[in-house]
């Protein structure tokens, strides 16, 4: 039979042609090296790959939103093992492509009418506003806006169309579900690692670097993972232990129970290790709603009742507090023995008589960590904002809070809405703890800049979207309830 490759790669070698062709690129790849140093190597070595990926993304445009998911959780903490190399824009770059590869893809058909929801529409309006900022008298970067707006927005009006347009059926919730809890587990071990055996060398150096001024409280390591710092690192162990936990509640077999009821233990062990106060609001008000949500009142005033026990505990004794971990929750209750509660008290004071006559604030990426890099002289980047919420309202102002305020209150309802809604008894387990889970980091955000930080803001980013599209699932998987298995085991 006539074949356009009659020899095999093994045979190939063999000529002179391919053997000149391998040795040309080892000396180039060598002297690129010798010239340029190891990271022009690395890129070298990693070109293959990175070439594999770009056209698979092309062939198929939802491996791009997958692989810009999974990637989200690891790309900050990277950075403590390759020095300057910007890997955050890695998840621009994939999602940009799936974009292009969604408009550009030969063949296939483009439903645009998939993204059309209120949740795409409040992202386009949130998008315009951060756009019109760019215009704010106050503002000193263009560039900090760059960087910045990219947590604040971009993201948002990127995945969430993405994710309507690319998600396919009820198997990508389960994948989803499952890159996201396995990560996490991953995330909690490596943050048990740190507190039990210390930080490797690349961490202890980030650490010496001042990582230490927030992650050694009076000598104690607060475990960060692999995670931008151990504020995220906490909260997204207490998101995820949330809903790992209200899912193991839900209907389904006993080794699905003990699997996600495992790893909501697990991931509640990285909770309490991370030392973060604030990442308590995470699962405290996540359930509350979820006892709502599930219709069942008289678990939900059992829930009040234990919520209220166990706010007593922590407010009014001192048990447990020989353990480091528990104290430091605890601080989160008693605003006496948090001397950094009456700072951020403090500084939002300053805040209000600054914010007086600012409208818009003070334009996008003048405060935190963006305002010190581009515009280290001014007040709003020498005034920490600590609270997602604070940091809004320093960067674009009461009208720009009140705006975020209400959209993210919006989908909520929406969101419970849809829940409340739904019949199939699994599925409406699994959207309830994605629910939560959003109204547990909104909670949260008050205390810590979490809301727009990867990888929680691209968890939260597909909750809306899984939850937007349940109910186009609900009707066929509640005909099949009783021919299948556990829904995210099969």
């Amino acid at each position: 039979m006539f074949s356009l490759f009659p020899d095999t790669g093994a045979e190939k070698i063999k000529k002179p042609f391919y053997i000149l062709v391998v040795v040309f690129v080892a000396v180039t790849f060598s002297y690129a090296i010798s010239v340029a140093g190891i990271k022009i190597g690395a890129v070298l070595i990693l070109l293959p790959a990175i070439v594999f990926v770009v056209i698979r993304i092309f062939l198929e445009p939802r491996w791009g939103l997958i692989l810009s998911f999974a990637f989200s959780f690891f790309a900050i903490g990277l950075t403590r093992y390759v020095k300057g190399v910007p890997l955050g824009l890695v998840v621009d770059g994939m999602l940009l492509l799936s974009v292009l590869a969604l408009i550009l893809g030969v063949g296939r058909k483009i439903e645009w009418s998939k993204a059309k929801h209120d949740v795409t529409a409040l992202s386009a309006v949130w998008m315009g506003f951060t756009i019109l900022e760019l215009a704010n008298p106050q503002a000193t970067s263009a560039q900090a806006w760059f960087y910045a707006m990219r947590g604040v927005a971009f993201y948002q009006i990127l995945m969430i169309p993405l994710g309507f347009l690319l998600i396919r059926n009820v198997k990508d919730l389960k994948l989803f579900i499952w890159i996201w809890l396995i990560i996490s587990t991953l995330a909690a071990l490596k943050g048990m690692q740190q507190i039990m055996i210390g930080p490797d060398p690349w961490e202890n150096a980030w650490l010496d670097g001042g990582g230490e001024l927030t992650h050694r409280i009076q000598g104690r390591l607060r475990a960060f993972s692999f995670y931008s710092d151990a504020g995220q690192f906490g909260a997204a162990m207490g998101h995820a232990s949330l809903v790992a936990g209200i899912i193991a509640l839900g209907p389904g077999s006993l080794v699905k129970k003990i699997i996600f009821g495992a790893i909501a233990f697990i991931t509640l062990l990285g909770m309490l290790y991370s030392g973060t106060r604030g990442a308590l609001f995470v699962p405290a008000p996540g359930i509350m709603l979820f006892f709502f949500l599930s219709k069942n009142f008289k678990v939900f005033v059992l829930g009040v009742l234990a919520a209220v026990a166990v706010y007593g505990v922590l407010r009014f004794t001192y048990i447990g507090n020989n353990s480091y971990q528990i104290y430091r929750i605890r601080t989160a209750v008693q605003p006496s023995l948090d001397r950094s509660y009456q700072v951020r008290l403090e500084n939002q004071r300053k805040l209000k008589v600054y914010m007086s006559n600012k409208p818009l604030g003070g334009g996008i990426g003048s405060a935190g960590n963006w305002g010190m890099r581009f515009s280290p002289n001014t007040f709003l980047a020498q005034t920490p904002t600590d609270s997602w919420y604070v940091r809004i309202w320093a960067e674009m102002g009461i009208i720009g809070l009140s705006l975020h305020l209400f959209i993210l209150f919006w989908i909520l309802i929406h969101c419970s809405w849809i829940t409340w809604k739904l019949k199939d008894p699994e599925l409406k387990q699994i959207i309830n703890a994605l629910t939560a889970g959003i109204f547990g980091i909104m909670v949260a955000s008050y205390g810590n800049g979490l809301y727009g930080q990867m990888p929680t803001a691209m968890i939260i980013y597909m909750s809306y979207v899984f939850v937007y599209l349940a109910p186009g699932w609900d009707k066929e998987l509640v005909k099949n309830h009783g021919k299948r298995k556990d829904l995210l085991l099969t």
